[in-house]
Order: C-alpha cells, then structure tokens, then sequence
C-alpha cells in the first residue's frame, strides 16, 4: 500500500470523525479550532504527493477548502463528511501495477 493511499484512510477517517455532529463540534471547539490547522496541513502534504504519484487529487483538494471553511457550524459538519466519503472512494481504488524494470509481466 503506498503513502499516498494511507494518508488518504488517515485523512478520511479523521474528517469522518469531525464530521459526526456533537462530537466533532466538540473536538474542534475545545481545542480551539487547531484540529482544523492540522487537518489543513495533513491535506496539503496528502496533496502534494498524490500529485508526485500522478493520483487523484479531489479529496485533497476538498479537505484544503473543508479546512478552511469548517468553522461555520452546519457547514463544516456537511463539508468534514462529504470530504471522508470522496477521500475513503478514493483511497478504496486498486492502484495500478507498475511493471517491474520495464518489462510486462502480465
């Protein structure tokens, strides 16, 4: 499993979590909206090398403004948890096989 896809199941579970009404209002108010800082970081640095690997980058993307914008309450619960769903879809996708040294073994 690459980095990229890990990071991707990280990144969602977490969103999945903030997405869930009380209690990820709860995490986020009472640590003073830093989760959204580093939700915000983990998704620049899950874009940037999904970018590097050449994968999809929407989830990513989403997180960015997901991060950006979740301080609006209703707003932010509906943005945390369309943001898990499209980054687990994505994390979910069989990656492609790289041949080794060029040469097709299939």
């Amino acid at each position: 499993m690459s980095t990229t896809k890990i990071l991707k199941w990280v990144t969602g579970g977490m969103e999945a979590v903030l997405g869930v009404p009380i209690l990820g209002a709860t995490i986020v108010i009472s640590f003073l909206w830093f989760p959204l800082l580093v939700m915000l970081v983990l998704h620049i640095v899950t874009l940037v090398l999904t970018k590097k690997d050449g994968g999809a980058t929407t989830g990513s993307i989403l997180g960015i403004v997901t991060s950006c914008i979740a301080w609006i309450p209703f707003v932010g619960m509906i943005m945390h948890i369309l943001t898990a769903i499209i980054l687990m879809l994505d994390a979910a996708k069989p990656e492609a096989e790289v041949p080794l040294d060029g040469i097709d073994v299939a």
